[in-house]
């Protein structure tokens, strides 16, 4: 019986309030998050799609899926890292995103990348 590989993706993700493009008495909050994706692993692997559930503290819930990431499909050789941009808007100031990415090796094995769960929070909201 042949072991399995081990494919280690280190996924960090960090939100912030966007005030700007918000408008609190529309119940309109717009949120940015930064994602870093680091290939632990000892193989190459692309980004091939993401897969994310949204959710806000009214118990709200979106999925959204769709082919790589902000128009693109990275590729990270072992130890290479790759670092977006996104957005996402909540009808309440409250609430967390966690997904996935199927990530594809050069072998064609296909496997997910949990995307930690993470806050979304205007400021001063939680105490």
């Amino acid at each position: 019986m042949s072991e399995k590989p081990e494919f280690v993706i280190e996924i960090v993700p960090h939100a912030s309030y966007v005030p700007d493009q918000s408008d609190e008495t529309e119940d309109h909050y717009v949120f940015a998050y930064r994602i870093a994706i680091t290939n632990r692993s000892a193989v190459t692997v692309q980004l091939i799609s993401r897969h994310w559930i949204i959710r806000d503290m009214e118990g709200r819930e979106q999925e959204v899926s769709g082919l790589g990431v902000i128009g693109e499909q990275p590729v990270l050789e072992p130890g290479q890292s790759f670092e977006y941009m996104s957005g996402t808007t909540l009808e309440c100031p409250v609430g967390t995103m966690r997904g996935s990415y199927q990530m594809r090796t050069t072998d064609g094995t296909l496997f997910d990348a949990q995307i930690p769960e993470f806050l979304l929070s205007v400021p001063r909201t939680l105490h």
